[in-house]
């Protein structure tokens, strides 16, 4: 949206043969700005994760490991959980559907990456955890080139710049998560 100098705003596209002008109120024209905004931000969001997806699987070409196998071997890693986690576990640490990580999973045990183990507290479930291949490729090989990957996607970000998009970022994740819970997702 674009003002002119009288404070209205020019309307690109309507007519297609001109743009028209509209007077808008303070009030609106903040809201018109805020709602251009988000519109930017949500579309650079949306570009920053394809980019992400792109360069990052680009990094791990030689492991066959995909950003997504990447996130898996990534939540599989922590010690917490050592013994594993149940796909709903996983699921729910990642944000994504099971249905999206069965074929993620999958490829991955193909690899021998990772392994489905009998739960020690429940003999029906299945836990997902790192093979000694799968901790290996990851500790050793996988997380440093991360860890480059890392420092020069946020090339010339200072520290306080790095907190300050956490920051922001985990603002935004908490009212999507807000968002999801209210359609009872």
């Amino acid at each position: 949206m674009q003002f002119c100098d009288s404070g209205k705003a020019l309307m690109p596209g309507i007519g297609r043969e001109r743009d028209h002008e509209m007077t808008i109120r303070p009030s609106d024209r903040k809201a018109i700005v805020a709602t251009e905004l988000s519109n930017r931000l949500f579309f650079r969001l949306y570009q920053c994760a394809n980019m992400m997806h792109k360069t990052g699987t680009r990094v791990l070409v030689d492991y066959r490991v995909t950003t997504q196998q990447w996130a898996v071997l990534g939540a599989l890693s922590r010690r917490s959980v050592v013994n594993g986690m149940t796909v709903g576990e996983l699921a729910r640490f990642l944000m994504v559907s099971r249905q999206n990580l069965a074929g993620v999973l999958t490829r991955l045990e193909t690899l021998r990456y990772i392994e489905r183990v009998r739960d020690h507290a429940d003999g029906r479930s299945r836990r997902i955890r790192l093979t000694d291949e799968g901790r290996v490729l990851w500790e050793d090989e996988i997380t440093p080139k991360i860890f480059d990957y890392y420092d020069q996607a946020l090339a010339n970000f200072s520290i306080d710049d790095r907190v300050e998009t956490l920051h922001y970022l985990n603002k935004l994740l908490d009212n999507l998560k807000t968002l999801e819970e209210g359609n009872g997702s």
